[in-house]
C-alpha cells in the first residue's frame, strides 16, 4: 500500500539537505611588495580588492601614488560554495531535487554576471581617473626635479644630493646615494610620499615657500 506520510517525510528530508547546503566564507591577508610599473588597479584587479580597501587597510592617502619596494598588507574573500543532496528511490522526489539544483545554479550564474558587470565598470571609470591624475603628478614631479637639480644626477648643495637634492638623512632612508638615476628617482618619490602624499602637494609647497 502506498504510504503518503513516508513519501512526505523523505521529500522533506531532501528539500532539508538542499536548504542546509551553503557558503563557506574565509578570510586571508596577502603581502606584497609594489613592483615597477605596478599602480592600486593593477593590484585590485589581480588580487579581486578593491583600490579602497587596499588603501584603508595600507593608510595610503593618494590612491594614485605607491612606490617600488613598498609592502602592502590587504585582506581577500575567498568563498566557497558547497551543496548536499540526498537521493531517493522514488521518481517524483528524484525530479524535485533535479529541478531545486537547476534553480540554484540558475541564481548563482545570474548573481555572478551581475558582479562581473559591476567590476568591469568600476575599473573603467577608475582607469580614466587615474590616467588624468598621473598626468599630473608626472609634471609636477619633473618640475620639482628641474627646479632642484636640473636633472642631474651629480648635482649637489652642500649635504644635498642627486635628482631631488635629498639631505644625507633622507638618503639613508629612502637611499638615492648612487649616481644612478632609477635610484634618484624612486628615493625621491618615496620621500615625496612619505612628507607630502603627492608630488602635487610637494610642489605647492615648493612655490609657496621655495623648498619641499
Amino acid at each position: 500500500m502506498f504510504n503518503i506520510k513516508k513519501t512526505l517525510t523523505i521529500a522533506a528530508g531532501v528539500a532539508g539537505a538542499l536548504a542546509f547546503g551553503g557558503a563557506h566564507a574565509s578570510a586571508d591577508t596577502t603581502d606584497y611588495v609594489v613592483q615597477s610599473g605596478d599602480t592600486l588597479n593593477k593590484i585590485s584587479a589581480k588580487y579581486n580588492v578593491s583600490v579602497d580597501k587596499i588603501a584603508a587597510q595600507n593608510n595610503i592617502s593618494n590612491v594614485n601614488w605607491i612606490v617600488t619596494g613598498q609592502h602592502l598588507s590587504f585582506a581577500t574573500d575567498d568563498t566557497t560554495s558547497t551543496q548536499t543532496a540526498s537521493t531517493t528511490t522514488a521518481a517524483a522526489d528524484t525530479s524535485s531535487t533535479t529541478q531545486a539544483a537547476s534553480t540554484t545554479s540558475s541564481i548563482d550564474n545570474t548573481a555572478s554576471t551581475s558582479t562581473q558587470t559591476a567590476s568591469t565598470t568600476t575599473a573603467a571609470t577608475s582607469s580614466t581617473t587615474t590616467s588624468s591624475s598621473s598626468s599630473s603628478e608626472t609634471a609636477a614631479l619633473n618640475a620639482l626635479i628641474a627646479r632642484e637639480s636640473s636633472g642631474n644626477v651629480n648635482a649637489t648643495n652642500g649635504q644635498y644630493y642627486g635628482l631631488g637634492q635629498l639631505s644625507a638623512q633622507a638618503r639613508s632612508i629612502y637611499g638615492g646615494n648612487t649616481a644612478d638615476y632609477n635610484d634618484q628617482l624612486n628615493a625621491t618619490k618615496a620621500y615625496i610620499a612619505a612628507r607630502y602624499g603627492t608630488a602635487v602637494n610637494a610642489l605647492a609647497h615648493s612655490n609657496s615657500t621655495g623648498w619641499y
